[in-house]
């Protein structure tokens, strides 16, 4: 898989930009708040329609886009996997309110629904902020995994889009019961849950199992990479967390496994078997049945995939609570070259790579260790404050640009 040409139109800080990649490896060189950062989130947007470092679509827009009649801003791409080119656009106009922006995708030129996009440029993407996967919020550990499952699993992205819909029907009539001055009867209850139930629970347990599959598939590539960057002094182990016991474990394990207080002891633990959705479904049901008055106080779903999260174990300690920042960091990238290996198993085609200034964050062992995984990929893309970071014989095979303010030169 690779990306030929990129055009940006009032993304970030490029105004304008027509962009030519040549060969595997692609080195962009410039100081800090120049655009390099800015490019790579462009080429991932364009993978997967979300935003890197925005919590808005609107952030992304260039502030001269207001200079044109109507704001916009524009990301196409030229993509050529094994014997097909094709052609993509992300184009964000503002809606009525001036606030927030309406996003069309079009493919060869077709009007498409973002979750059609997901998939034709698959992309892992690496930033020194990374980190986060490991000590931040469960929150940013669910989109990590939405986002990396959707680009090699449709249905995964279907099933998952479908679930969000019926959620927020259900919390809407959750609400409801939990306002109502008078205590409707258990009978009426069950009635009025029992439709939005099933459909939860059908589209739930598909993303439980495709989750903890995943999860799986990860662990283990995480776990040999992980013993190449520690120089093997430590093994790495990630533990899914959901919700509930979807029948992975029996209730003690689960316990423990949930208990934060025991961390130092979950190496201990079985690791999560394989299940099929199915099976997620009869746990998923009685959970829900036994905790109906709880989510009705709450007025709102607690137990589903959106309460999600995993954990990175090293050596039996939780990394979030224990590990260094040198740990957290070499934990995270292992994570990523594991998605760099499950995507190519999975799709048979190997990701683009997208690396944000890491050299600078690794030492020598570990830098030659993700050199090492550039192997494997068919493009990289990569960015540098320094030329040095990379050994003359890595330069001279790569494409080396220069950015500056929003503008990239060839060297």
């Amino acid at each position: 898989m690779n990306l030929l040409h990129l055009s940006l139109t009032h993304f970030r800080n490029y105004r304008r930009l027509e962009l030519d990649f040549q060969g595997r490896f692609t080195l962009l060189q410039g100081q800090n708040a120049q655009g390099k950062t800015n490019l790579l989130e462009a080429i991932f947007f364009l993978a997967t329609s979300k935003p890197v470092h925005a919590q808005t679509e609107r952030e992304v827009v260039d502030w001269g886009a207001d200079e044109e009649p109507i704001p916009f801003s524009r990301v196409t791409g030229r993509v050529h996997n094994q014997a097909e080119t094709f052609e993509l656009e992300v184009l964000l106009t503002p809606r009525g309110d001036g606030v927030n922006f309406t996003k069309q995708v079009k493919i060869n030129g077709v009007s498409r629904r973002s979750m059609d996009l997901v998939g034709m440029l698959r992309a892992v993407l690496f930033l020194p902020e990374d980190i986060k996967l490991v000590d931040g919020a469960p929150g940013e550990r669910r989109r990590y995994l939405d986002i990396a499952l959707c680009q090699i699993d449709r249905n995964y992205c279907r099933a998952l889009a479908d679930y969000q819909k019926v959620m927020t029907q259900r919390n809407s009539l959750l609400r409801t019961l939990s306002e109502q001055d008078i205590r409707p009867s258990a009978e009426y209850i069950a009635d009025q849950l029992a439709f939005w139930d099933e459909k939860l629970v059908a589209h739930g347990s598909q993303v439980i199992a495709r989750r903890a599959a995943y999860l799986g598939q990860l662990g283990e590539a995480a776990c040999r990479r992980h013993a190449e960057l520690s120089d093997r002094r430590e093994t790495l182990q990630l533990h899914y967390l959901p919700s509930f016991n979807p029948g992975c474990w029996n209730d003690a394990d689960f316990a423990r496994l949930t208990d934060e207080r025991h961390t130092d002891a979950v190496l201990a633990l079985p690791a999560a078997t394989e299940i099929d959705a199915a099976t997620v479904a009869v746990h998923y049901h009685a959970r829900l049945r036994n905790r109906r008055a709880r989510e009705i106080a709450a007025g709102t779903t607690l137990y589903g995939p959106h309460r999600d999260n995993f954990r990175f174990v090293a050596n039996g300690r939780d990394l979030r609570t224990f590990g260094s920042r040198g740990q957290q960091r070499t934990a995270a990238l292992a994570l990523k070259l594991a998605e760099l290996e499950a995507s190519s198993a999975t799709t048979g085609v190997a990701p683009i790579l997208l690396l944000d200034d890491v050299m600078s964050e690794l030492d020598a062992q570990r830098r030659q260790t993700l050199l090492a995984a550039l192997d494997n990929v068919e493009q990289a893309i990569i960015t540098t404050t320094d030329w040095s970071d990379f050994a003359p014989d890595f330069r001279a095979a790569a494409q080396l640009l220069h950015v500056q303010q929003g503008m990239i030169q060839e060297q």
